[in-house]
């Protein structure tokens, strides 16, 4: 059996005449080198030239011209609110936590820990199941990372933690 591949991503388009369709996590639309599976059971290789951050609505194109769209997982998240979300995104952002902002509220990650410190803020936060885009990092390939120290202390690094 072959395999299709792809080399090329094509971003925001109108996939509504897409071959078929993958549903990825946040964490899964970030890859270099993978195999994947359509929602109709196909697999194919991704195999682009860098590591790359999709978002829904981006498509795979495959070797043999079909395309194959990506949508955004839902997610386990917590929706935070509260009378000055600048602040508590100011909070978030501190603890290099991704955060998808929204006119009225921040989704982030479920996590026991910043949640707690949410509510001691004043913040109001439930759990919800969503598709998580947070906001690109400033620091490359438009992702942050948690504070799991996922990210490079390459030498020449601008990224400072101050701790």
């Amino acid at each position: 059996m072959q395999v299709a591949t792809t080399q090329r991503i094509r971003r925001h388009g109108d996939w509504s005449e897409a071959d078929g369709s993958v549903l990825l996590t946040y964490e899964n639309r970030f890859l270099r080198r993978r195999m994947l599976t359509t929602l109709h059971r196909e697999d194919f290789l991704v195999d682009l030239a860098q590591t790359t951050s999709l978002d829904g609505g981006d498509a795979f194109e495959l070797s043999d011209g079909r395309l194959i769209e990506v949508v955004a997982a839902n997610e386990p998240l917590l929706a935070v609110t509260g009378d000055n979300l600048t602040r508590l995104a100011w909070h978030i952002g501190n603890r290099h936590t991704p955060c998808q902002i929204e006119a009225d509220r921040l989704l982030i990650r479920q996590d026991h820990v910043i949640r707690d410190m949410l509510e001691r803020l004043g913040a109001q936060v439930s759990e919800i199941h969503a598709p998580f885009a947070p906001e690109g990092g400033a620091y490359g390939h438009g992702r942050t990372h948690g504070h799991d120290h996922g990210h490079s202390h390459a030498q020449g690094s601008p990224h400072a933690h101050g701790h």
